[in-house]
């Protein structure tokens, strides 16, 4: 825009040539015309110059008409030498047979007597008509004006007794045009040099200002609204100038005014936790917060110029006409293996006052987790209703039958009652733990947190077991299990909830224990990272399925669904084991392949702890 303009381009040079071109022609046409009449003007002078007196042409008849030719002749010669007209060049006469009969040419005598071929002679003769023209001699390179004239009988003046035929050099005539064409072409050059001259001063005049002008133009074109164009005078270019001098101060307010707006917005936008979309009338992308590149995992640059029904993946499904005229909310689900994407999107229509709709304005929320927590709040309550009416319709089939006499048998009433209070503590245990995990999820439940040596609190858990395990309860079919311990020697020093951790090291161990084979060995590791200490619990059991590691800890989940339920599991437990996990800082995960056990890992958050130092500052004191 900002380009250098040539000197041949500009304004300048144009108005400057077409005030040289008017002149130009305007003298052009007025010399020739002027030139041209003096042409004519010229000529007809030296026509009447070169005109012969009457009484030669008389006498020229006479003796055309005299019978004795020798003696015409002479008479006709004589009257030709008596001509004294330096603008004739030759005089020619011819009687009524087409006889040269006399010329004035010294020169050229040899022609008298003979016939002459000059076409204009011989209409003049038959049509009694004077003839004239101008001709160009190519070996001389001279003009003439060549004349014929018919001469009429003296006696009679209505027959053709002969014609005259003269033809004069037009050199002199056309010289004298030159001249005065020469001194017309100069006057020509020098007025068009001085209003060249003109036009460029004026010119000039009027191409400085628009010049201004155009250079404000561009500042403001750039933004930079501080130069102002000078006004030179009260004409229109003033008028002009001042009408670009307040359209340079409106146009820096509304910048202004436009620039607080855009900025108010791209705030907005940006602090925005929904996702907006722009378009144009055509659905094509125009604005978008980074909000919504960060759900769509797009990027402004890529987005903008794009059709929203490419960037939302929704063009199978609606077209530009139905996301118009649809006022109703849209669900997206763009969920993928490795993340899960639920999103609302709203649209409303972008529309001036007069009813033109010119876009639209999506706005995305991101409602994946309240669809993940009303899903898994529909599955809890179904998981829970199925928990508890399992023992339930137990307790009840036992109580009915009881009820029908089954108390009075020795034999089956204690069996019965038997079964109804491990129902019945089941249903305790499994409610103890939904109000655990209530507490949990509430905030509400409390840690009493200490410093423990995690190395003596792992043993002496282990201890427990082994005496459980070499001691077997007596309603329980035996089995043999060994627990190999891997714990490192050095002082693990953590800061815990001693109830809850070993209440989660408890949980892992019963779960080793039931799922391991007899004669299984289970392998706990204690070791210690940079800043983590990591417990694991290894079995030989059956293992987890690939496609069930995912949801080991989700509450109510069973692997092995009629194996856990005869054993009197909850489904809680490790679901439990990862909320107390997560209130410690620490982390909880599963390794296992079907088939070759599962390994439970533990990590808790570690900082060595200095005794010595620790001594050593409470001996001084």
């Amino acid at each position: 825009m900002n380009s250098k303009i040539k000197f041949f381009q500009s304004i300048h040079f144009k108005i400057a040539l077409v005030f040289a071109l008017v002149l130009l022609i305007t003298i052009e046409i007025i010399g020739a015309v002027f030139v041209r009449q003096l042409e004519r003007q010229n000529l007809n002078t030296f026509k009447q110059q070169i005109e012969l007196p009457a009484y030669i042409e008389n006498s020229i008849s006479e003796q055309l008409s005299n019978t004795d030719t020798k003696a015409a002749n002479k008479k006709i010669k004589a009257i030709l030498s008596d001509v004294n007209n330096a603008n004739i060049t030759e005089i020619r006469v011819i009687d009524s047979k087409g006889i040269i009969r006399g010329t004035s040419s010294v020169n050229n005598q040899s022609i008298v007597g003979q016939k002459t071929t000059n076409e204009d002679i011989k209409k003049t003769i038959s049509n009694n008509r004077s003839y004239d023209q101008n001709v160009y001699d190519d070996k001389t390179n001279t003009r003439y004006y060549v004349l014929s004239l018919p001469l009429l009988n003296s006696s009679t003046n209505s027959s053709v007794a002969g014609a005259l035929y003269m033809r004069a050099n037009l050199e002199s005539v056309y010289a004298s045009i030159n001249k005065i064409t020469l001194l017309s072409l100069s006057a020509a050059l020098v007025a068009i040099a001085l209003g060249l001259f003109v036009a460029i001063v004026i010119s000039r005049a009027i191409s400085v200002p628009i010049d201004e002008m155009k250079k404000q133009s561009i500042r403001i074109a750039r933004g930079d609204f501080s130069g102002h164009v000078k006004v030179y005078g009260n004409d229109e270019l003033g008028q002009l100038a001042g009408a670009v001098n307040n359209l340079s101060v409106r146009v820096e307010e509304a910048q202004d005014s436009t620039e607080a707006d855009r900025r108010r917005l791209d705030g907005v936008l940006r602090h925005m936790s929904d996702g907006v979309l722009a378009t144009d009338r055509r659905g094509n992308v125009t604005i978008i917060n980074e909000t919504a590149t960060d759900l769509l995992s797009s990027s402004s640059e890529t987005t903008v110029g794009t059709s929203i029904l490419d960037v939302l993946h929704i063009r199978k499904d609606y077209t530009i006409r139905e996301l118009l005229e649809s006022e109703e909310e849209i669900i997206i689900d763009l969920s993928t293996e490795a993340n899960e994407l639920i999103l609302h999107a709203y649209f409303s229509l972008i529309q001036r006052e007069s009813g033109f709709i010119s876009g639209l304005v999506c706005v995305l929320h991101d409602v994946t987790e309240q669809q993940r927590e009303e899903q898994e709040r529909r599955q809890f309550v179904s998981n829970v209703s199925h928990e508890l009416r399992t023992p339930l319709t137990s307790v009840r089939s036992y109580v009915e039958a009881l009820s029908d006499g089954a108390w009075k048998d020795p034999e089956l009433a204690p069996n019965f009652l038997a079964v109804v209070q491990d129902e019945t503590e089941r249903m305790i245990r499994m409610i103890n733990d939904l109000l655990s995990l209530s507490r949990m999820d509430a905030g509400t439940s409390k840690l009493n947190f200490e410093y423990i040596n995690l190395n003596e609190l792992i043993n002496y858990i282990l201890n427990r077991f082994d005496m459980i395990l070499n001691n077997p309860d007596d309603s329980q079919p035996s089995k043999t299990y060994k627990i190999e311990r891997i714990i490192t020697d050095k002082d693990l020093w953590v800061d815990i909830d001693t109830d809850k951790f070993t209440q989660v090291v408890d949980n892992l161990m019963n779960n080793a224990i039931k799922y391991s084979p007899d004669g299984g060995t289970i392998t706990v590791r204690l070791l210690e990272t940079h800043n983590h200490v990591i417990l694991t619990v290894s079995d030989q059991g059956l293992g987890i399925p690939r496609k069930d590691i995912a949801h080991v800890f989700d509450r109510f989940f069973r692997v092995d669904k009629a194996r856990s339920r005869k054993q009197g599991g909850t489904g809680l437990g490790l679901a439990i084991s990862k909320e107390v996990i997560n209130l410690l800082g620490g982390q909880i995960w599963v390794d296992s392949v079907e088939g070759r056990g599962s390994n439970f890992y533990i990590s808790l958050p570690y900082v060595p702890y200095e005794g010595d130092e620790w001594d050593d500052d409470s001996e001084n004191s």
